[in-house]
């Protein structure tokens, strides 16, 4: 996968995100739960994009990890509106294997990048 590809990847999954929080319910659990969520999706994408602008090999490293930090946040908030049932399942079942897969993707480029600094 290309980086642009990445890109565009990390984008639409932080408007997917949008998308299904605009659905939810508006009590007062939701919201907040609501807020997390948004805010973990969209930095996945703000911080991938901001990697390619790293001015070093240690700044990238740095913007990566950050990534898998907020994807796997945003994994867990999935999972806390699947499991109180706050919101449907079925609806949730493409956003937890998206961000699952980024968590994955860019933990084996992080791996990847440790392996080439340590030679």
């Amino acid at each position: 996968m290309t980086n642009d590809e990445l890109i565009k990847r990390t984008k639409d999954f932080a408007l997917a995100i949008i998308r299904f929080i605009q659905q939810l319910p508006r009590n007062e659990t939701s919201m907040i739960l609501r807020r997390q969520l948004l805010r973990s999706a969209t930095s996945v994408a703000a911080n991938h994009r901001a990697s390619r602008r790293a001015r070093s090999s240690a700044e990238f490293y740095a913007k990566i990890s950050i990534v898998i930090e907020e994807a796997d946040e945003s994994l867990f908030w999935l999972e806390i509106f699947r499991d109180s049932s706050i919101a449907n399942p079925i609806a949730l079942e493409p956003l937890i294997r998206e961000a699952d897969e980024l968590v994955r993707i860019f933990a084996s480029t992080r791996k990847t990048l440790a392996k080439h600094k340590n030679h």
